[in-house]
């Protein structure tokens, strides 16, 4: 049964999250590219479409589609290195659709792949983004960004909350499974690099990637821990497990990559 909510759910939906995309896009412009695309890779489309759809469709309902959001992540993956690729050699608009290609190819194949247990989807999406990290082109220290357009943040807010509205109202017509491979679009992340690229160069622009993946780790405990927990507590209890998830995975990894830097690559700013 979907949870009884007194508040309008849309208006939570309008309320919410601007807030978690804007928030996250300013701090961005303060700490940023690496920080700014280790921001990008929060929850935060897919976590306000995950409660969203236990709280319009049930926890069964959601579960499923987390399970699909966290395969996920892999599709992310394919979207940094497709990016990143293209980055060098050709134009933002180039290197975007050689990301989305990338992300559309593995998208698929989760679609056409039979599922397996969160644990073992958890333990493949991690190995991915490590060898993501890997793969990606080394940079060197990163220098002053230009300054974005103004116009910059509210797009990111507009084009977020569209699609978490979207996919929260088509839901009983995609399905679980679509409903949470499509939160992971990549829209925020593709906004961000592709207008860093154009505005401060490839080295900045890999910079956002490489945030990205290290940030896909805290993303992918986020959504496991719900997954694994949205159906055997209230909602809330389950949020606030999968966010101490997310917390403790992010401080383990940037402590981790804070003593043994990657050769080649800068340190990433806490």
């Amino acid at each position: 049964m979907p949870y009884a909510v007194r508040v309008p759910v849309l208006l939570v939906k309008l309320i919410v999250t601007p807030l978690l995309i804007g928030g996250a896009g300013l701090a961005a412009r303060r700490w940023g590219s690496r920080v700014g695309g280790w921001l990008i890779a929060l929850p935060l489309t897919s976590g306000p479409v995950a409660v969203f759809l236990a709280i319009d469709h049930g926890p069964a309902f959601a579960a499923r589609a987390v399970d699909a959001s966290l395969a996920g992540n892999m599709a992310i993956v394919a979207f940094c290195l497709g990016f990143a690729s293209a980055a060098r050699r050709d134009g933002w608009m180039a290197a975007l659709a050689a990301g989305a290609l990338g992300f559309a190819v593995v998208a698929l194949a989760i679609l056409a792949t039979a599922w397996v247990p969160w644990p073992a989807t958890l333990a493949i999406v991690v190995a991915v983004s490590l060898a993501g990290l890997r793969l990606l082109p080394a940079v060197g220290p990163l220098g002053p960004r230009r300054a974005a357009p103004a116009w910059d943040i509210p797009l990111r807010i507009v084009l977020g909350t569209g699609i978490v509205v979207a996919l929260t109202t088509a839901a009983p017509s995609l399905g679980e499974e679509l409903s949470g491979l499509l939160a992971m679009l990549p829209v925020i992340a593709g906004i961000t690099a592709s207008f860093t690229l154009r505005l401060d160069g490839a080295d900045q622009a890999i910079g956002v990637l490489h945030g990205v993946l290290v940030g896909l780790t805290g993303t992918a405990a986020f959504q496991a821990a719900l997954a694994g927990s949205i159906e055997r507590v209230a909602l809330p209890a389950s949020l606030a497990l999968a966010l101490v998830a997310m917390v403790a995975t992010h401080a383990a990894v940037l402590r981790a990559m804070r003593l043994r830097p990657a050769p080649g690559r800068e340190r990433v700013p806490v």
